[in-house]
This record gives C-alpha cells, sequence and structure tokens, in this order.
C-alpha cells in the first residue's frame, strides 16, 4: 500500500508540465529562465508548477544572486521507483497463481 506522501506524489507527477519539468531537471540544474525557454509556459505558471514540485519535496532550491536554480532530489524518485519495482516483481510472480472462483 502506498503511503499517503507518495500517492501525493503520484498526483503531482500526473501534470504534464510538472512531468517535463522534472524530467529536464533530471538532466541538469536550471533556473526559472531556463525552464521558459525550454517549456514555453509564462513564467508566473511554471513559478506555480515549481512550488508544487518544491512542496512535494521533488525540487530543492539555490539562490544565486537573482535567480533561484532548481535541482531534482533523486532519493524521493528513488523511493517511489522503489515501491514501483517491488510492485512490478510481485506482479510477474502472482502471473502463476490464480485464485479458483467459487
Amino acid at each position: 500500500m502506498l503511503t499517503s506522501a507518495e500517492t501525493d506524489v503520484l498526483g503531482v507527477l500526473g501534470d504534464p508540465l510538472r512531468w517535463q519539468i522534472v524530467n529536464l531537471l533530471a538532466k541538469e540544474t536550471l533556473c526559472t529562465t531556463h525552464l521558459v525557454e525550454e517549456t514555453g509556459a509564462k513564467q508566473t505558471n511554471l513559478s506555480n508548477h515549481l512550488k508544487v514540485l518544491r512542496d512535494a519535496g521533488l525540487v530543492e532550491t539555490e539562490p544565486c544572486g537573482r535567480f533561484t536554480y532548481y535541482r531534482l532530489k533523486p532519493e524521493a524518485l528513488a523511493d517511489l521507483s522503489g515501491r514501483f519495482a517491488l510492485l512490478a516483481g510481485s506482479a510477474h510472480n502472482s502471473a502463476e497463481k490464480k485464485r479458483a472462483c467459487p
């Protein structure tokens, strides 16, 4: 069973723009300006999505002068991916099991 925090993260990642941001941040640490260029999203919209990602514990910030850089927190995704790996392993093993109907 997933925890409340894990289901929250799945909900956060369900948004296409947030998913795009996470994929971009998986490759490199970027500032808001870079993310606007890469996604084509408006800065205010992007800032709102970044706040959601930050609140979910998926990204962290680093101030740098007048810019804020964002980086993905890999441990947040590693925990969730481990849960999915266990689920996939369980599903693979269950292929041999079939409960009889009454």
